[in-house]
This record gives C-alpha cells, sequence and structure tokens, in this order.
C-alpha cells in the first residue's frame, strides 16, 4: 500500500462524530478497499467537552476550524454547515491551499457550488458531496457518473425526510399538522425551528444540486418556486385517497426544450407508484435518462449512519485517486438555468374550495375556471347542514398551471369562498 490518506475533519456533530466512528472502527476493510490505510490526523469543532459517537482524545485539535487549510492533510472534510460563516472560509481556504474536499453541506454547494467548483478545478483537487443529497441514497454519483450515457430529461423525488414523515403520519392518524409536527419535534425527526424543512428549502437546496449535475446547469435556488407543506390537512389527505393518491412534498426538475423546470412543491401522486409508496423518514428519487428508462433510488435521507456512510465512500474515492469534475462536467461548461415559462408547465391538479352552502357556489367556481381554459375531470362535494361551509374538491385535466393560478385568484375574491383555494399538482410518482 502507498501512504495513508491524511483527513481532518470539521464539525464532530451527528454526522462528523459518525465519519469518525467508522474511520475507526472499519479501518482495516476500508484500507482494503482504499488501498491505502486513512487516518484521521486533526479534527475540530466548537465544544472539545461534549461526547461524541467516536473517541477523540488521541486525535490532535484545532480549535479554528480554518487552520485545518493549513494542515498536512490530504482531505478536508467539512461538517460545519451553513451557506457562509465558517464553513464557507474553511472549504475555499482549504481549496486555494490544494487540498482535496468532502462535504455535506447542501446549502453552501446550493448558493457557492459553481464557484467552489471552479476553484477546486482550477487547483487541480476534488471536491466531492454524496452526503449533501439525500444523505445515503448514492444519487450524486450516479447522475456524475453512472446515468450518462444517454440525457437525463427528469430527476425529482422526495428530498426531506421531516416532511415525509408529517404527511406519513397526518394520513395514518388524520391529526392536523401542528399536531404531527409537534410529534416529530419531541421524537428528533424534526428541528426545534423546522421553517427549513417544512417550509421546502432544504429540498430546494437539495433539488439545486441534483439539478446541476443532471442537466449541466450551475446551481439555481433564485428560481425554484417553493411550496412546503403546512398548509396540507387530513382533508387534503382523505381526499387524495379518494382519488387513489398520496401526496409527497416533490422536488422537482426536468427539461422542457431548451428551458428547464425547477420547483419544490406538494404533489399528488398515484398510488402503487414509487414515489407514493415511500413512507416515514425515508427520501427516494427517481432520474429518467432517457432511453435508458427511469432509475429509483430509496433510502435513509439523513441521520449519522446514511450521512456518514456517503461522507466515507466520498473520502475512499479520493483515496483511490478517484477524479472528475465536481458538477460531472468542466465547471467552464456550466451554463446559467434558463427557467421554463410559466405557461408551458403544465399537469392535472387538484384543487380544494372551501365555499359557504349556498346554491350557485359550483357554478360560479366552474365558470372562471373554464374562463381560464381549465376543464374538471372528476369531483367530489360533500353536503351537510345548510349554512356551514362545505369543501369541494376536484381533479382538472391537463392544463397550464399558469392558467389555474390566474382563476383562482378571481375565485378567491368571491364573498362565498372561504380562505385560499389550496391547489396541488399531479404528478406521474
Amino acid at each position: 500500500m502507498t501512504r495513508p490518506l491524511r483527513v481532518a475533519i470539521a464539525g464532530l456533530g451527528t454526522v462528523g462524530g459518525g465519519v469518525l466512528k467508522v474511520l475507526s472502527e472499519r479501518r482495516s476493510e476500508l484500507a482494503a478497499r482504499a488501498g491505502r490505510e486513512i487516518d484521521c490526523i486533526l479534527v475540530s469543532a466548537r465544544d472539545r467537552k461534549k461526547k461524541r459517537a467516536a473517541a477523540v482524545g488521541n486525535i490532535p485539535w484545532a480549535d479554528d476550524s480554518a487552520s485545518l487549510a493549513a494542515s498536512d492533510a490530504d482531505v478536508v472534510v467539512e461538517l460545519i454547515g451553513g451557506e457562509d460563516g465558517a464553513a464557507r472560509l474553511l472549504v475555499e481556504k482549504a481549496l486555494k491551499a490544494g487540498k482535496n474536499v468532502v462535504t455535506a453541506n447542501k446549502a453552501l454547494l446550493a448558493y457557492r457550488g459553481a464557484e467552489l467548483a471552479a476553484l477546486a478545478e482550477e487547483k487541480g483537487v476534488v471536491l466531492r458531496f454524496e452526503g449533501a443529497a439525500a444523505g445515503g441514497i448514492p444519487i450524486v454519483k450516479a447522475l456524475r457518473e453512472s446515468l450518462i450515457a444517454y440525457d437525463v430529461v427528469a430527476v425529482k423525488g422526495i428530498l426531506n425526510g421531516t416532511c415525509n414523515y408529517i404527511l406519513t403520519q397526518m394520513e395514518a392518524s388524520g391529526r392536523p399538522f401542528a399536531d404531527i409536527l409537534a410529534d416529530a419535534q419531541r421524537l428528533g425527526f424534526a428541528e426545534a425551528d423546522p421553517t427549513l424543512d417544512i417550509g421546502g428549502g432544504d429540498t430546494a437546496h437539495k433539488l439545486a444540486l441534483l439539478a446541476s449535475l443532471a442537466f449541466g446547469i450551475k446551481p439555481d435556488l433564485g428560481n425554484i418556486p417553493i411550496q412546503g407543506i403546512s398548509h396540507i390537512t387530513p382533508h387534503d389527505i382523505a381526499f387524495a385517497r379518494e382519488f387513489g393518491c398520496r401526496i409527497k412534498l416533490l422536488g422537482i426538475a426536468r427539461r422542457l426544450g431548451d428551458r428547464v423546470d425547477q420547483r419544490v412543491q406538494p404533489a399528488m401522486v398515484r398510488l402503487g407508484t414509487p414515489l407514493a409508496d415511500v413512507d416515514g423518514a425515508f427520501n427516494a428519487v427517481v432520474a429518467n435518462a432517457g432511453e435508458a428508462g427511469p432509475f429509483f433510488f430509496e433510502g435513509r435521507g439523513a441521520g449519522e449512519a446514511p450521512t456518514a456512510s456517503a461522507v466515507v465512500a466520498d473520502i475512499v474515492d479520493i483515496a483511490r485517486g478517484h477524479a472528475s469534475p465536481v458538477f460531472g462536467r468542466p465547471a467552464t461548461s456550466l451554463r446559467a438555468a434558463q427557467p421554463a415559462p410559466a405557461e408551458i408547465v403544465k399537469s392535472a391538479v387538484y384543487l380544494r374550495f372551501d365555499v359557504l352552502d349556498e346554491p350557485g357556489v359550483l357554478a360560479e367556481i366552474a365558470t372562471h375556471l373554464a374562463k381560464s381554459e381549465v376543464s374538471i375531470e372528476s369531483m367530489i362535494q360533500r353536503s351537510r347542514a345548510p349554512g356551514e361551509p362545505v369543501s369541494i374538491v376536484m381533479i382538472t385535466h391537463e392544463c397550464s398551471h399558469e392558467a389555474v393560478v390566474r382563476a383562482l385568484k378571481v375565485i378567491a375574491a368571491s364573498d362565498r369562498v372561504l380562505g385560499a383555494p389550496c391547489m396541488i399538482p399531479m404528478e406521474a410518482g
């Protein structure tokens, strides 16, 4: 074997501790696979006294994470997190110093991925991020290296385990969103501040990376419309079942002509399809590789073991001497994304209107939809006591999302429509 690969790790939280544990406990197995031993020579974290998943007492400690860039390490592993601050400083300094970098920092790459890729390639070093998108699912490597014989025309998936857990539990129990979120926080499936997860931002970070890998575009958060799940009700979930669907929060990126449509949104997915069957905190991705067909990946999207597994796989790849452009193509060839015009984004759509139970309300809604050239495929209306609010729920035929939004603005202005109408696009699973 050649000399050991020297690794420095910044961030010893759940994932960092897991990486250190794997490097220690599976040392001989990893050496056999990498063709050389892998040594952790330096670590850094905010709190020296905190209990870790692996012992750190015999490993030199750096109080300043940025100093890892000036160490003797061959690989700097950044697991601090965050789009800026210490994480960005360390990664930039490490790349400039000619160090290979492994990170699971989706936010940093979603905002700075193109410039960091250019810097890595300029310095002739490797930047790897398998753990940044869908945890332990090897989708980054698949898009960067495996699915290249034919153009990938679409990639979509369940990219946030917190949201999928909440939606699964709402369906199983019939309880409202707020109650299930509180349970998820108590059980550790959701953060104390869950905004990034339930608002769709975390999914958007990951989608930006997958779209870059799939289509050769720069990560482009600014052109990703984002909608979370906090407005989804148990009634929506029950109605979805009646229509033969389940509701999933999806990140979707697809090629439409010479444009790319990227969006994060709840979607109605048909029962019995792969994405519809993904439960709990699991993630899943479908990559449509044109003539090669669709490929389905499923696994745990977060947590110590899945993400540590992805990070260690990147370290082993570097130990083997594997090198390829960060996003599968030279950074200089990554082009700015050209967003698809709203009018060409089409699908069938689920609509829910909470209305006063009065004559003529349905006709009023149908008239406004027809004026926007939105036709109704099927409908459910439940009767209640006279004068009480009632839900009118329908599935449209395929139509322009822009046309639906235009009609909903007019419908929402009616004094007989209570609250904002709910719109959930249908999506093949």
